[in-house]
């Protein structure tokens, strides 16, 4: 049931006894108080954190439009850079481009897969939105980690210092995290050990440059160029039809991870996309189960399933497809929705606003900002 780097823990209890003499209801009292006390008693993460997450009504933060020769933080808030040639790569990408990079304190630290202690990942960030000299945070790349330094961050610090922060896959629970906890427009975009290739530069520098109404929509490979029809990268409609709604979504077993806690955005009305990499088709099922247990789909204005790169069966004789599975969780809720969508561990990786409104259409696969993400 478990893979590498996907361990599933089943954890046991244990039933409280009743002491002998001690009536039921008294039993009940003190337990109960005991409870009320050692909750009461016990510090919180962070002082920051509010209970519950921004109603969509809220006004959204938007944070400044980068320019050349600003300043870039570069972090490491999820998995550990083993190979220090790594960061020299991001530093490089940062200067071409045209932007000056700069390397928080503890980007190289190491413990065990993460790249340093909670606390320590969680004061880069703090420290780089508090600093006015950066415009942009880059983290280097996902792995896993950024859900664990959520409640270390300082919302309040991050709401009033708006800046741009980009970032995939794991990353995924930094990005939504934020824009619950301040309404800030958060980017599902690079990492800094992408390719950096024409397309991905050109979508970034669109989206966070020049303040943009970017379209994303899937084109043809290079291999198909030269076709008749289209092969790879074909839009796959679930149910047609034309949306609009505030952009939200990233990486799904990130999203299953954290649903249920104060670092979900509210999600009434919004477009949710979604991608995943490396999954069995079972555990894409079970993940979506739970978005579909949870609520998560119950007020959506549309959906869009991305890539789910090497996303197989597995040696599960007779499995459904991976079609099968989001065509019977998504088609019963009616709103225009379609899979296939390039967005993911795919190139080039586009630069998404989440939190921005956007129109969708199912029929034809497109996304189309109707508002700059920037300032």
């Amino acid at each position: 049931m478990s893979r590498l780097g996907n361990h599933a823990m089943f954890q046991g209890y244990s039933r409280s006894k009743q002491p002998r003499g001690m009536g039921r209801r008294e039993f009940l009292v003190i337990a109960t108080t005991t409870s009320l006390l050692t909750t009461l008693s016990r510090p919180s993460q962070s002082q920051s954190v509010r209970p519950t997450t921004a109603d969509p009504a809220d006004p959204i933060v938007k944070p400044d439009r980068l320019r050349p020769e600003q300043t870039v933080g570069i972090i490491s808030p999820a998995g550990a850079t083993f190979v220090p040639e790594q960061l020299d790569i991001v530093v490089d990408a940062v200067r071409g481009l045209g932007l000056v990079p700069r390397v928080a304190p503890h980007t190289l630290d190491r413990y065990g897969y993460l790249a340093g202690k909670d606390e320590d990942r969680a004061a880069d960030v703090n420290q780089f939105f508090a600093d006015p000299t950066i415009a942009a945070l880059l983290p280097i790349q996902g792995g896993w980690g950024s859900s664990r330094i959520l409640p270390y961050l300082d919302y309040d610090l991050i709401r009033q210092n708006p800046k741009i922060i980009v970032g995939f896959s794991d990353l995924t629970a930094l990005l939504l995290g934020i824009h619950a906890q301040t309404g800030l427009v958060t980017f599902h975009g690079p990492n800094g050990l992408t390719a950096w290739r024409s397309p991905q530069t050109t979508s970034f520098r669109q989206v966070l440059f020049e303040a943009g109404l970017s379209q994303i929509q899937n084109q043809r490979s290079a291999a198909d160029r030269d076709r008749l029809m289209q092969v790879s990268n074909r839009v796959r409609t679930i149910t047609p039809g034309q949306a609009e709604g505030r952009l939200i979504g990233g990486n799904l077993s990130i999203l299953s991870g954290i649903v249920g806690s104060p670092y979900v955005p509210n999600l009434d009305g919004a477009i949710l996309f979604l991608e995943d990499v490396g999954e069995y088709i079972y555990r894409v099922d079970r993940m979506i189960t739970h978005l579909k247990l949870a609520g998560v789909f119950d007020n959506l204005a549309g959906l869009i399933f991305g890539q789910c790169s090497g996303c197989g069966p597995g040696s599960d004789y007779g499995s459904l497809t991976l079609e099968d599975v989001i065509r019977d969780h998504i088609q019963p809720l009616g709103i225009p929705a379609w899979s296939g969508a390039t967005i993911g561990h795919v190139e080039p990786v586009l630069t998404l606003p989440i939190g921005t409104r956007v129109a969708i259409d199912a029929t034809t696969g497109s996304i189309q900002m109707l508002e700059a993400a920037v300032k």
